[in-house]
């Protein structure tokens, strides 16, 4: 029992990492995600070697910063699902019932930060950002039916 109780520290620990970016006013979270913006241009600069002029890279990542931002909301939710999934099925959740759970919770909990976004200056609530956040929770539970579905029928075929 006490397996199962610490099993879902990882997936608190990430809560608390998306509340704490919640929490950041409209102008903390513009700059971060500006600099991300401007790290990933400088990057495919480099890469690439395009020499960009320093015009084009503003242009650029200033393009770049929405879909970004957007990325970054699904990214934190599959990683949340996946951290949910693994201590429900530890705890004893199997198929059906562990996905629509960690569906259900990871989905509300993405509800409530956009609630809890309304009272942070700069911030709003977004019924879009629920719906972006709910496209990485899903894709999360995809990847785990996928993987669970490849490990059954490879099973039934070992045994």
């Amino acid at each position: 029992m006490l397996f199962c109780l610490l099993s879902f520290l990882p997936a608190l620990v990430m809560m608390c990492l998306i509340f704490s970016f919640s929490a950041q006013t409209g102008e903390e979270s513009g700059s971060l995600s500006s600099k991300i913006s401007h790290m990933a241009v400088d990057v495919g600069n480099q890469i690439f070697h395009l020499d960009l002029t320093e015009s084009e890279i503003e242009s650029y990542a200033g393009s770049l910063e929405h879909p970004i931002r957007k990325l970054a909301h699904m990214t934190e939710y599959f990683i949340l699902t996946i951290l949910v999934l693994f201590p429900l099925f530890i705890c004893g959740l199997r198929g059906r019932s562990l996905v629509l759970t960690a569906l259900f919770f990871c989905v509300s909990f993405a509800a409530t930060d956009e609630f809890h976004q309304s009272f942070v200056a700069g911030r709003g609530p977004s019924v879009k950002d629920v719906g972006i956040d709910s496209i990485g929770v899903c894709a999360a539970c995809l990847l785990y039916w996928t993987a669970a579905f490849f490990h059954r029928k490879h099973h039934t075929f070992v045994n």
